[in-house]
């Protein structure tokens, strides 16, 4: 059974930068409307369907001033996606941000030439993957020690075994 899509971080990516930065975002790739970006994604290989990027918008379009809904009765389910996104990249500007989503893309799909990363932006991504892998490793080995997660177990299901941490008794 999958539980993510293939891209899940990169669709993430794209859906907070669609509901943040709106039409500024999809012309820092070269598009000037949605559709034709969409598009060029599915051809990509990144989604099946422009309605899976779309889906990605609306879940991230009630958490931004953008003058659309988007899945606004799902209330805060997906507000930890958003907030994750905010404290690796929330402090960026449109041209910034969609640099990352460019070196993402980069890593795992052929992009254009005229998207190529600045080197200075492929050192300070290198930087976080860094950080955000010593995040990891310091919340497996403090979770227990967060009063809401004391009692929880945790499995790490990206690593090729599962490893579970759980408080010992």
């Amino acid at each position: 059974m999958k539980l993510q899509h293939e891209n899940y971080e990169l669709l993430n990516l794209l859906g907070y930068g669609l509901a943040k930065f709106n039409n500024q975002f999809i012309k820092q790739f070269g598009f000037s409307t949605k559709t034709t970006f969409y598009d060029s994604l599915v051809k990509k290989g990144i989604a099946s369907t422009a309605s899976t990027i779309k889906n990605r918008q609306d879940l991230f379009d009630p958490f931004f001033d953008n003058g659309r809904k988007g899945w606004w009765q799902k209330g805060d389910a997906y507000i930890h996606r958003k907030i994750f996104i905010d404290s690796l990249f929330g402090d960026l500007d449109v041209n910034s941000y969609a640099e990352i989503v460019k070196l993402y893309i980069g890593g795992k799909f052929e992009i254009s030439e005229k998207d190529k990363i600045k080197p200075i932006l492929k050192s300070k991504f290198k930087q976080l993957q860094i950080t955000g892998n010593e995040a990891e490793s310091f919340f497996i080995h403090n979770f227990m020690k967060i009063q809401p997660f004391e009692s929880g177990i945790l499995e790490d299901m990206m690593s090729p075994v599962v490893n579970t941490y759980f408080k010992k008794v």
